[in-house]
């Protein structure tokens, strides 16, 4: 079976090698013709030029002059035929140079006429194809099949040949174990010897022989140790790391970076061919160690880089998938696993730095990368120690690496001129830590800030060093950051957990976080040039306002949750605890109204606008609400306190700072269509009306109710028909009628005097500003209050509220009344402007 396969892959090779080379046959066919084409109608093109141009019927002839006497022969004309300019072919046509025909006496010649030249067109190189780039670098297919990929091929299907043959012997019991073993290891060596009779004709093919015969060793003493036992795990372990070396001077000898990979991956392959499940960690991070430094030493050597990045990438997997499992255990190794942790940091450290060093070249992307992120793996990992080994160290930790790192990036300056984009690097790195050390020692959570002063640490870098690509790291870093810190707040704010009062973990961790917003904000503020990486657009003035308006939110929710949890916390009474997060809402929102409107341009006009409109109808018809039912609340319960009443007047304020800045804005140029409409006009009267009267009612309970006592609960005529259980219901019922015989009587008392007041304030305003629709409101006012006066507020009022109310309303249509006749010039026409001495 394996011959047939055999067989039938070298067939289907055959037949792929045909098909290719007729393809490229008729390709360069068709190519041919088209060149033969092309020249034919090109030379079509020269010889009718050329039997076109005709030579002048009449000689050019010499004017006479006193000379010599010449023989017929010395004065004939002559013929100068010069020749032509290259041809340049064009994408519009092929213009052909003529042949430019000079007859010439011997004192005389016929000017020169020469055609203007052609523009030469330079075709831009098209992008090339994978295809394209394989034929550039291998021009004949036929010899990379027969050189390069048959050979790996043939050399796998060997090893599974021998394996299949070695499997089937044992079978058949015609060998002993330790014959086994003898015989893999016999077939490695010959395989070895072919490799080295070959190796200095066909260094390619040779090196493909040597890999096999590895495999065929590691294999080979693996069977031995787990299948047949003929040694033990340390025998074992010490044969394979000299199959390790022996592979490893093999590659330096061959001078072949694919012997090094495959020792690399051998040498980290071999603790596990020869475990068993209860290794020692110190032995097995020992000899990743010395592995580690005797690759990178080879690495370094032959400027092998890949090398290098595989062997950090398999580090940093083996020793970050122990310490996960080990971090579980009932006892885990904390000094071991930070130890090998910073061993293995440093290595890597070291090994970048100097190959750059040696080299006097630019750190790489990939290289810039593996420092970078060397440093982070390494403090994820500290922190993950000490979080279960001496949590009070960790903003030490964080201190003494950033301290390290501006280490590094000093003295390899001042010394070796270290390339500048490492040093800046390292200096980004420095600052971040110590920029961590302080939060993360209140035990905030330092991922998102860590996320936070990363993000910032990018983007510095980006500038400093011109690499794009930091910038789109820095702003997915940011992305991160926000998701971190969103779930913080539902981690903490959600629970029932104590806070301090602002500084608490989770409030530093906001105000972080925003400032990370601004400070990258603040890096972008000069700059405007769109960068391109991997296909997306960076623009900086896009960006920098977006970061801008993200800070903005941000902060108003870093500063939102933390009063609103420390008023719940600390205030009893929902609704008392309440007016601080409404207090705080409409303070950020005026700060932001102010700033806005410093910035004097048209969009911030319209933003400011908007945000005024929609908290003086919050406020109004919302928020001033929960100053009620912190009222009934009181007035039920007995518990004295009016924290929601007394915060509500700065509230007030704050409104009517909005309404301020509303008339100021839109006075002259309405920034909205909307506010030139006389609706805006009827719709601001109306809620100065409605706040009014609200406030009039808000008062007019606090300083009517009383909390509701155990006698008036036992005067009560139900009370009998409740029990000790339901008593709160009683109590809260005998409140709410208290409260509504109280709102009724301000509402038929109260409200016709301070419409009447509203009129009266609406109707100078009207007159003074000469405003119709404002005079058009204050008697439609006057006239609702009249008729609610006699309609409504007449029926079971009392006898003192009637009187007042009916005296000062009358007093004041009076005082409207002559208002009217004494000023009556100024309300006729409103277009009509007033005169003054010149027009007199």
């Amino acid at each position: 079976m394996e011959v047939f396969l055999f067989v039938l892959l070298i067939a289907f090779l055959f037949y792929i090698k045909n098909a290719i080379d007729s393809k490229f046959d008729r390709f360069e066919d068709r190519i041919e013709d088209k060149i033969d084409e092309k020249f034919k109608e090109l030379f079509k093109k020269i010889e009718a030029s050329k039997g076109t141009e005709k030579l002048p019927e009449k000689p050019i002839v010499a004017p006479e002059i006193a000379k010599p006497k010449q023989t017929p022969e010395a004065i004939k004309p002559t013929v100068v035929i010069e020749k032509t300019e290259p041809l340049v072919f064009t994408p519009i046509e092929n213009e052909v140079a003529k042949e430019k025909i000079v007859f010439s006496m011997d004192n005389a010649s016929a000017p020169k006429h020469k055609q203007p030249e052609p523009k030469a067109y330079i075709r831009e190189e098209p992008t090339k194809t994978f295809w394209e780039n394989f034929r550039d670098n291998n021009p004949d297919l036929e010899k990379f099949i027969g050189e390069n990929l048959i050979n790996k091929i043939g050399i796998l299907i060997l090893v599974l040949g021998i394996s299949y043959f070695v499997k089937y012997a044992i079978d058949k019991d015609w060998i002993n174990e330790p014959a086994r073993v003898g015989i893999g290891m016999l077939s490695g060596g010959l395989i070895m010897g072919i490799a080295h009779k070959l190796r200095q004709k066909y260094a390619a093919f040779s090196s493909v022989f040597v890999a096999g015969a590895i495999a065929v060793f590691y294999f080979t003493i693996g069977i031995a140790f787990h299948s047949y036992h003929l040694f033990g795990q340390t025998t074992a372990f010490i044969i394979m790391v000299l199959i390790t070396v022996f592979s490893s001077l093999i590659s330096l000898s061959y001078n072949r970076k694919e012997l090094a990979v495959l020792s690399l991956i051998g040498g980290f392959a071999v603790p596990f061919m020869v475990s068993t499940g209860q290794g020692n960690y110190v032995v097995l991070f020992t000899y990743i160690l010395i592995l580690n430094i005797g690759i990178l030493a080879l690495a370094y050597y032959k400027k092998w880089g890949i090398i290098n990045i595989m062997s950090y990438v398999f580090t940093v997997i083996l020793y970050g998938a122990w310490l996960f499992k080990d971090l579980d255990e009932k006892t885990p190794h904390y000094l071991g696993a930070f130890a090998f942790g910073f061993a293995f940091y440093f290595v890597f450290i070291l090994i970048n730095i100097i190959n750059n060093v040696r080299t006097k070249g630019f750190f790489s992307p990939i290289e810039l990368s593996i420092l970078a992120s060397n440093t982070f793996l390494f403090y994820g990992a500290g922190m993950a120690i000490l979080e279960q080994f001496h949590p009070e160290f960790k903003g030490l930790f964080t201190t003494l690496l950033g301290v390290l790192n501006f280490g590094y990036a000093y003295f390899l300056y001042k010394k070796f001129g270290l390339d500048k984009t490492a040093v800046y690097l390292l200096v980004g790195l420095t600052l971040t830590f110590l920029t961590l050390s302080i939060p993360i020692q209140f035990e905030g959570n330092f991922i998102t800030l860590f996320w936070a002063a990363e993000a910032v640490m990018l983007m510095w870098l980006a500038q400093k060093s011109k690499i794009t690509y930091y910038r789109f790291a820095s702003v997915i870093v940011h992305l991160l950051m926000i998701g971190s810190l969103l779930m913080d707040w539902s981690a903490i704010y959600m629970s029932s957990t104590i806070l301090t009062i602002v500084f608490n973990k989770i409030f530093l961790t906001g105000i972080f976080a925003v400032g990370s917003l601004f400070a990258v904000y603040y890096l972008l503020k000069k700059e405007d040039e769109d960068l391109e990486q991997f296909g997306f657009i960076f623009n900086p003035e896009k960006y920098r306002n977006g970061l801008g308006l993200i800070g903005i939110i941000l902060s108003y929710f870093v500063g939102l949750f933390e009063v609103n949890f420390q008023a719940n916390a600390h205030i009893q009474g929902a609704n008392s605890a309440l007016t601080l997060p409404i207090l705080y809402h409409l303070i950020f929102c005026a700060l932001v109204v102010y700033f806005l409107c410093k910035i004097k341009n048209t969009l911030g006009y319209q933003l400011a606008s908007i945000i005024a409109v929609v908290n003086i109808i919050l406020f109004v018809f919302f928020f001033l609400n929960y100053a009620f039912y912190e009222h009934e609340y009181y007035i039920t319960t007995g518990n004295h306190q009016r924290i929601g009443f007394y915060l509500h007047y700065i509230s007030l304020l704050i409104t009517l700072f909005f309404g301020y800045k509303l008339y100021q804005i839109n006075k002259e140029n309405p920034v909205f269509n909307l506010f030139k409409n006389k609706f805006a006009v009827w719709f601001a009267a109306f809620l100065i009306i409605y706040l009014a009267s609200t406030e009039l009612m808000l008062h007019g309970l606090v300083v009517s109710n009383s909390p509701i006592t155990a006698q008036q609960v036992q005067s009560n005529e139900y009370y009998k028909n409740y029990n000790a259980t339901e008593l709160p219901f009683l109590k809260a019922q005998i409140a709410d009628d208290a409260i509504q015989s109280t709102r009724t009587q301000i509402i038929k008392t109260g409200f016709p005097i301070l419409w009447g007041i509203l009129a009266f304030a609406f109707l100078i305003i009207g007159i003074k500003k000469r405003i119709k629709a404002i005079r058009i409101i204050a008697l439609s006012l006057l006239g609702i209050t009249i008729l609610k006066l006699f309609l409504f507020d007449i029926s079971n009022a009392s006898e003192t509220g009637k009187i007042i109310a009916f005296i000062l309303l009358g007093v004041l249509i009076l005082i409207i009344s002559f208002v009217y006749q004494k000023i009556k010039v100024l309300v006729q026409d409103d277009n009509k402007p007033l005169k003054t001495d010149e027009t007199e």
